[in-house]
């Protein structure tokens, strides 16, 4: 009798399989919280006081920038609203009553940090940037970001507004899935409106994708990066950190030089006879896979061809990394 029955897809136990590695050999003054994360796996392969709550100011707009992505037409013209005129921190001076399409306002937002579009933006998508909060926070406890608060679009100091370096990272994993937000943050000059990408990343680190820099005296300087190499791409988070681009490209250098992304099952190659439909890779080092475990869990092979029989088991050490059903060939 088969001890199984219905489908467990890809089971992915995000960030939670192993605890991460504490990345040494620093230099650099290192930020009061701060995170590497693998962006497919959700792993996290370095962690330091990352679930500490504190401001984030500007990295803020990543999530603004997701939201807005996912639910509005970016060539959707949006006329600037009184209230986004003249926000206080940095801005691209939006005058009330002009027009921009949806598109140019998230360059704006993400390439020169504009508080007056995150305004703008969070009008259009809300009615109000209360509301907008409501958005936000609800999308990002759907994104695993639980301890998190926010109670604008922009990061400017208000109470109750805060995150950490992990839910940031989650957050922030989660916008680099999306391809547009991806050519977003990549993008060094966005040429219709002559705006210059703040994020030095872009030009300092080899394979740095963007994302988000941040400042205000209360949550000192932060910032998130993206960086790919060798078909693995991760993400850095700093809180409150003086040097955070030196900090950041430490981060990235270390972690690229301990973790391989490793492709660990693909359907090309049947498993003892049995095919299955999902490929899977999880960043590893050299040590960790070694320690790779594959397991077939099968009944009697009596059913037809497509049938399902059984599943598939990956495990590091003994954890549960991936799961998938196999099927009858």
């Amino acid at each position: 009798m088969r001890k199984f029955a219905a489908a467990l897809f890809a089971l992915l136990l995000f960030g939670a399989i192993l605890p991460p590695r504490v990345l040494h050999a620093k230099a650099a003054t290192e930020g009061q919280a701060e995170c590497v994360i693998e962006v497919s796996s959700r792993r996290f392969l370095h962690e330091k006081n990352a679930g500490a709550k504190l401001p984030m100011a500007s990295t803020t707009k990543i999530l603004t920038a997701i939201i807005i992505l996912e639910d509005c037409d970016p060539d959707e013209t949006v006329t600037v609203p009184k209230e986004a005129e003249g926000t206080e921190g940095s801005s691209v001076y939006l005058k009330a009553g002009d027009e921009y399409t949806v598109r140019d306002l998230l360059y704006g937002l993400m390439l020169r940090s504009g508080n007056d579009c995150a305004v703008t933006l969070a009008l259009h998508h809300s009615g109000s940037i209360a509301k907008f909060a409501e958005t936000m926070n609800e999308r990002a406890a759907r994104m695993g970001a639980e301890e998190s608060g926010f109670v604008n679009p922009h990061g400017l100091p208000a109470k109750g507004h805060y995150t950490t370096a992990r839910d940031l990272a989650l957050v922030s994993a989660y916008a680099m899935q999306n391809e547009t937000f991806r050519e977003i943050v990549s993008c060094k000059y966005y040429e219709p409106q002559g705006w210059q990408n703040k994020n030095k990343m872009l030009w300092q680190y080899e394979g740095a994708k963007g994302i988000k820099t941040g400042f205000t005296t209360a949550a000192g300087r932060c910032l998130v990066s993206a960086a790919e190499r060798n078909g693995m791409t991760l993400v850095s988070v700093l809180l409150n950190c003086p040097k955070t681009y030196e900090r950041t490209c430490e981060l990235f250098d270390q972690a690229f030089e301990a973790y391989q992304m490793i492709p660990l099952c693909d359907p090309s190659m049947p498993f003892d006879g049995y095919a299955f439909r999902y490929a899977f890779a999880y960043p590893l080092t050299q040590e960790e896979l070694a320690e790779i475990r594959m397991e077939g869990v099968v009944g009697p092979k009596l059913g037809t061809s497509g049938e399902v029989a059984g599943q598939m088991l990956i495990y590091l050490r003994n954890r549960l990394l991936f799961s998938q059903n196999l099927y009858i060939i």
